[in-house]
């Protein structure tokens, strides 16, 4: 059974930073596409961030683009979202996911196939201004 877990949450003042972490069991986490996405309060959920098997590939959301940084290591089953810059509109439930497909198809997911891949259960980022 796949189990996803993120940690690195918190409440943060505008222009810091914090790191995610996404703890993979259940799979071979090696053979997965990860991906960050986020949900604002009254928002929809969306796409922040995704990376392929071997971090060849790599996609970000405009609005997250030179100041997020994704990453994995899969020695250690875990994935990364470094997040620099921090504004108050990036507060949401962050929640990392796994599938296996592309980075490029992680980034509509949420349109095109919902529903699918293995969800975390968020952690959630404050920004205060």
């Amino acid at each position: 059974q796949v189990q996803l877990v993120e940690s690195g949450g918190g409440l943060v003042q505008a222009g810091g930073s914090l790191r995610l972490s996404c703890a993979a069991s259940g799979l071979t986490f090696s053979t997965y596409a990860m991906g960050w996405f986020r949900q604002a309060p009254g928002k929809e959920r969306e796409f922040v961030a995704s990376i392929s098997w071997l971090s060849a590939n790599i996609y970000y959301a405009d609005s997250v683009k030179g100041r997020f940084t994704i990453s994995r290591d899969n020695a250690k089953n875990t994935g990364y979202l470094q997040m620099n810059s921090l504004k108050p509109e990036d507060t949401a439930v962050y929640y990392c996911a796994v599938d296996r497909t592309t980075a490029q198809a992680m980034t509509r997911m949420l349109s095109a196939r919902p529903g699918s891949g293995s969800w975390g259960q968020g952690t959630h980022v404050t920004v205060s201004s």
